[in-house]
């Protein structure tokens, strides 16, 4: 049986590594939001042949200078681009149509440009937070309800504390990796990012749950051992099947990021540190938060 809380110390420093480097990377470089948050121009072709390379349309783009321009496949033939520029001139609308179709035969009547106001950006923006602010929140309260008929040794609402401190972890050093994939190759905060993140969360969370729900079965059945020897059996009862879960859910992702198109690359790998993260959180620090807290309250007991 492997002694999961043995290097408990340890796990606790790699996150606050993982953490602090989060947080500076996010404050100093920041998050570059996608037009959906600021505003800008969408622009969708549909291409009759085959589909020139991503490469070649930026190529044709370069000389126009377009702020924040970003080149997404959708479909079998389809292109979109998204544009930082919200206002586009009617003559450059048409130089850049005449451009684009110098990359292939276009589809009659399938180039379109969107304009995606500020106004609804901020919109968006500000309902995105309220949502993973509730999600968590509530989460943190069924957590302390589904396990308050084991407060002792530990009271049920650290379960959830526990679960929303990991959770959080979680969710920051994701956005860590896109703030430095945004420093240095722009890439962007998009709606589906964003969905990405509020799946990592109810993923992430069932894992922990599992965990914590097989400590509730042993604090019941083996009342006479101690709360770390339950959580160390608890955490060797659930390794293989935390593994597995995740195991399965990468190797999907993973086929998602390599083969499935532009448009699902960054969902793609937003789910796969999100979910590799989570459930090292989940086996690694969830449970040795509460010995550690339980062993803090006994040393505070026992002080003279």
């Amino acid at each position: 049986m492997l002694n999961f809380l043995r290097f408990k110390t340890i796990y606790f420093i790699v996150s606050g590594i993982l953490i602090l480097g989060s947080l500076y990377v996010i404050l100093a470089w920041g998050l570059v939001a996608g037009i959906e948050f600021t505003g800008g121009t969408l622009i969708n072709i549909t291409y009759k042949n085959e589909r020139p390379a991503i490469s070649t349309i930026k190529g044709a783009l370069a000389d126009f200078g377009l702020l924040g321009l970003e080149v997404k496949t959708i479909e079998d033939k389809g292109i979109n681009l998204r544009i930082s520029e919200k206002n586009i001139s009617s003559d450059l609308e048409q130089q850049i149509t005449e451009k684009l179709k110098t990359t292939g035969e276009i589809e009659e009547d399938s180039l379109s440009f969107e304009t995606i106001s500020s106004v609804i950006g901020k919109e968006l923006k500000g309902k995105t937070q309220i949502v993973t602010i509730l999600s968590v929140l509530v989460i943190m309260l069924y957590i302390g309800l589904a396990f308050i008929k084991v407060a002792r040794p530990i009271p049920s609402w650290q379960y959830g504390l526990s679960s929303l401190l990991t959770l959080l972890q979680d969710i920051l050093i994701t956005l860590g990796v896109f703030a430095v994939l945004g420093k240095f190759y722009g890439v962007q905060i998009t709606i589906p990012v964003v969905t990405a993140l509020l799946v990592i969360v109810g993923y992430a969370i069932n894992d922990k749950i599992v965990v914590f729900d097989r400590i509730r079965e042993n604090l019941l059945k083996r009342s006479a051992s101690s709360y770390e020897e339950i959580v160390n059996i608890s955490l060797n009862q659930t390794l293989v099947r935390c593994l597995s879960t995740s195991a399965t859910t990468l190797l999907v992702l993973f086929s998602l990021f390599f083969f499935g198109g532009e448009s699902l690359k960054y969902f793609a790998l937003a789910l796969i540190t999100g979910i590799t993260v989570g459930t090292y959180s989940s086996l690694f620090l969830a449970a040795p938060l509460l010995v550690g807290w339980l062993k803090l309250k006994e040393r505070k007991l026992n002080r003279p």
